[in-house]
């Protein structure tokens, strides 16, 4: 009511930004004459002009009306399409930096091309982001011959893809790639050791495709770069065979809504007579263990394969919950996955180090221009403008929308739903009316599939096990008698035609009659051609049958998935009905449903098979959904205040590495202010200003570590600050002397690789031990609420000084490194020449970071021989000192 109200009285923003578009659309519509009146060069000539007016300071929004007009005339004439106005008016959402929803079938491909061409103008490139890589390439190739008739370059990124193709694609004006390309890009950006590896030029204007799917469904799992830990992989399968052992409520009590579970008093005293471990759960020297009892009762009691994951070539495959595709490379953190590895009996992955890591909502922050599309976002609206600052704006049908959506129909139990549903199947296809079956599992789609075969239904079953031939089966659902099964229809980005695909159908005909469009494109035409013809009287039979049937078997936790499958059938003004099934034995209603649903379907004494069907029903339904979506968008919101403390120092060490491989002359001075910096702050530590009394010895120390020997003579007989300082500027002048004679003997040019090597070197080493620390932290901060405190605050203050400690190792270990840091030649016998002795040409030089041993005195002119490693001690070895505790937790450990 309030919302018809505001549009009463046109304050509805949505319906201002709608009134103003029109504005635009017609003005765009008096230049499509003038415009059609150009041969090729001069349109491509116009575009020219104006990218021009841009790159002289003219804002993009002045030149928007005559670039759609242009780039409207160009795909006429390249694709034989046409923008509509709804389409034009998409493509002013995307150039604002706003979200267009736009409903399945309206083409949002081709909208995306108005708001590229614009964005490209600047020079700056423009980023397109696809859910996969499949889509990736198609709008590519579907949407480049606009871009290449206009005179700029397309790029497409894809997994594995040579440095050099890479570097290429993010040079090109428009790069297509999905979320995961570009993120993990960013971090390998951000892990280079030379300008050269950067690939990235910049972030200037991003368009998501999907958007809802990645920037929210996406955005609950962090991108992370790890590299395995020393880890043994044993222990989980002791922990697999200990949670076998234990009893769901005896010993152990499932949340299903949290998705957690936690041990009883009883459990805990059983699982250390299993593992035989007394104090398990309160000696720390267990925790691990215990930990990955854990890990394993959720593996085995809150993971199940083919929904939550497949095996598939003896490994572990996560399947996407919102898309249902099959996320190959990902792997859940904490333990987790080995934990489902031991639990399926396949090969046991070590446990990973995070080297890098960024969230999707701060990675997408970074865009000075962020803009989306897809055909569900209002229901997330208030997410998007919170997390992004990205308004929504719902466009309106190019067509009126004429599909029938029943109410849904609700059912005592899961069996008696998948036979009403697959009673609905048949009624369908004995008069020839398609149907797209939605399920939310893979588990589902097969119940299915088995009914639908037992009934001799012929259909085809899409899910994350038949990934590969996605669009070829969505492509032809909306054939005559088609009956599809698919799980969770989020993003396939193809679209239903009632009557078929003839670009689909001719290719597979072309390949029975052995025909290579490529080779002989005349008789691919005529092929086309018959399909076309096919396709079209197909049409016609499809429509009298009543469309597209959408039938849901399931209601998802997110209203906006559900929206995505009813979103298919209707397309472009064509009929369509949908319905949902349900039963209250569904997850949704048994763990979020009202008990007055519970109380309705029980005092109406329903009879098996019976269903009850009312609209208050499907809004009560609704409200859960949204309890879930509030529960999902909690976590999200919380995910990104954590990784926002990350953030700030995440950009601090990623400016640092930055600036470091953009100098070229400054790194050696650089360098040397290290040196200062870390010699001022062991004299400012051990003689403090006040009246704290002074410690020479500790300085002594210190000095001597990161100086060598000698440095502590220095400071002896110091006992105030003030003789300190003057101590300190002798030093200094001293290590400057021996500061530039390590420079001269390296030689200008192979000092400043050797110490940008260094201090990448360094930084980035702890950076990652920063990185596990953060982990180890962020696992247990929550303990702290027990305390009454705020664990995010907690967290804040915490991660703060794990970053001042790290900061002040790096400064150290730099310092330390720049005095003993020699180049041997590669091939040559450790020791066997001086640093810097190499003969330019003669072979490749390489960097020995401990080039000198603790006992010898840096810069004393001595050979430089590296340190030879002993036996390398395991993590969980017995520590070599002799003190009875494993390495890691003695002197292998982490500080």
């Amino acid at each position: 009511m309030l919302d018809s109200l505001k549009r009463a009285l046109g304050l509805d923003p949505n319906e201002r930004a709608l009134r103003r578009y029109r504005q635009r659309v017609v003005r765009i519509n008096e230049l499509e004459a003038a415009l059609r009146s150009l041969n090729d060069e001069e349109l491509a000539g116009r575009y020219d002009a104006l990218r021009k007016q841009v790159l002289e300071g003219t804002p993009e929004d002045e030149i928007l009306e005559d670039v759609f007009a242009v780039v409207r005339e160009v795909a006429v004439r390249t694709l034989g399409m046409r923008h509509f106005d709804v389409q034009l008016m998409g493509g002013m959402a995307l150039s604002e930096g706003k979200i267009a929803e736009m409903k399945t079938g309206e083409g949002k491909t081709l909208v995306a091309t108005l708001a590229v061409v614009l964005g490209a103008a600047s020079g700056k490139g423009v980023h397109v982001v696809t859910v996969n890589d499949y889509l990736a390439k198609r709008d590519a190739e579907w949407m480049g011959p606009i871009y290449r008739f206009l005179g700029l370059s397309v790029g497409v990124l894809y997994p594995y893809m040579p440095q050099e193709e890479r570097l290429e694609a993010y040079r090109a004006d428009v790069t297509y790639g999905t979320n995961s390309e570009f993120g993990f890009d960013y971090l390998r950006d951000n892990m280079a050791v030379h300008p050269s590896q950067l690939v990235q030029r910049g972030h200037a204007f991003a368009i998501v495709d999907e958007v809802d799917s990645i920037l929210i469904d996406e955005a609950r799992t962090p991108l992370i770069i790890s590299g395995p830990s020393e880890d043994a992989t044993e222990p989980y399968v002791v922990a697999d065979r200990a949670a076998r052992k234990l009893q769901k409520g005896a010993d152990f009590e499932i949340d299903e809504k949290e998705r957690n579970l936690a041990l009883t008093e009883e459990g805990i005293a059983r699982a250390e007579q299993i593992l035989g471990h007394a104090g398990l759960f309160s000696d720390w020297q267990h925790s691990e263990m215990a930990h990955k009892l854990v890990q394993a009762l959720k593996a085995i009691h809150l993971f199940q394969r083919d929904v939550h994951y497949v095996v598939k070539d003896g490994e572990i495959v996560i399947v996407d919950e919102f898309t249902g595709r099959l996320m190959f490379g990902r792997r859940y953190s904490d333990g987790l996955h080995q934990a489902i590895e031991a639990k399926e009996r396949v090969r046991i992955g070590r446990e990973n180090q995070t080297l890098a890591t960024i969230t999707l909502q701060n990675y997408f922050r970074m865009y000075r221009k962020l803009a989306g599309m897809t055909g569900t976002a209002a229901t997330e609206a208030e997410e998007f403008k919170e997390i992004y600052g990205l308004p929504v704006i719902v466009l309106p049908t190019n067509r009126p929308l004429v599909r029938e959506d029943f109410s849904d129909a609700i059912f005592r139990t899961k069996r008696e739903k998948f036979l009403a549903a697959a009673e609905e199947v048949a009624e369908c296809h004995a008069k020839g009316q398609p149907v797209l079956v939605g399920t939310t599992s893979i588990e589902n789609s097969e119940v299915m599939s088995k009914l639908l075969k037992a009934r001799k239904i012929p259909h085809e079953v899409l899910n994350a096990k038949y990934h590969e031939k996605e669009a070829q089966i969505v492509a032809q659902a909306g054939r005559f008698g088609a009956v599809t099964v698919a799980t969770n229809m989020a993003g396939r980005g193809t679209d239903i035609v009632l009557g078929g695909n003839p670009e689909f159908l001719a290719r597979d005909e072309a390949r029975l009659r052995g025909v290579d469009p490529v080779a002989d494109p005349e008789s691919f035409a005529v092929i086309r051609e018959e399909m076309v013809a096919q396709c079209a009287a197909e049409r016609e039979k499809v429509l009298a049958a009543g469309g597209l049937h959408i039938l849901g078997t399931e209601r998802h936790e997110s209203r906006r998935i559900d929206n995505q499958l009813r979103g298919r059938g209707g397309r472009q003004g064509d009929p369509g009905t949908s319905r949902f099934y349900l039963a209250l034995e569904d997850d949704l209603l048994r763990l979020f449903g009202s008990e007055r649903i519970q109380g309705i379907m029980e005092k109406l004494g329903m009879e098996e098979g019976e269903a009850i069907e009312h609209s208050l029903l499907t809004k009560a339904i609704e409200n859960a959904q949204r309890k879930v979506e509030q529960y999902h968008f909690d976590i999200r919101r919380q995910l990104l205040m954590y990784d926002n403390v990350m953030n700030q120092q995440r950009e601090a060490v990623y400016g640092e590495r930055r600036s470091i491989l953009a100098a070229e002359d400054g790194i050696v001075e650089h360098a040397w202010e290290i040196v200062e910096d870390t010699l001022a702050n062991i004299i400012d530590t051990a003689f403090p200003e006040g009246d704290a009394e002074p410690d020479t010895n500790a300085a002594a120390v210190r000095l001597k570590a990161v100086f060598g020997p000698g440095a502590e003579t220095f400071i002896e007989g110091v006992a105030s600050r003030a003789e300190a300082l003057d101590a300190r500027d002798k030093l200094a002048r001293h290590l400057r002397e021996r500061f530039d004679e390590k420079v001269k003997q390296l030689g200008g040019n192979m000092a400043a690789d050797l110490f940008r090597f260094v201090v990448l070197h360094v930084l980035d080493s702890r950076w990652k031990e920063h990185l596990l620390g953060m982990d180890e932290l962020r696992r247990g901060i929550g303990l702290r609420a027990i305390g009454q405190k705020d664990p995010l605050l907690e967290y804040q203050f915490e991660s703060y000084n794990l970053f001042q400690e790290m900061l002040g190792r790096v400064r150290e270990s730099v310092a330390e490194l720049v005095f003993r840091v020699s180049v041997v030649a590669e091939g040559a016998a450790p020791g066997g020449g001086r640093s810097g002795s190499v003969r330019p040409g003669a072979v490749t030089p390489v960097p020995v970071l401990l080039g000198a041993s603790r006992e010898e005195t840096p810069g004393s002119g001595g050979e430089r021989v590296p340190l030879r490693k002993g036996e390398r001690v395991g993590r969980n070895d017995p520590c070599p000192c002799g003190s009875g505790k494993k390495y890691k937790h003695c002197c292998g450990r982490v500080s």
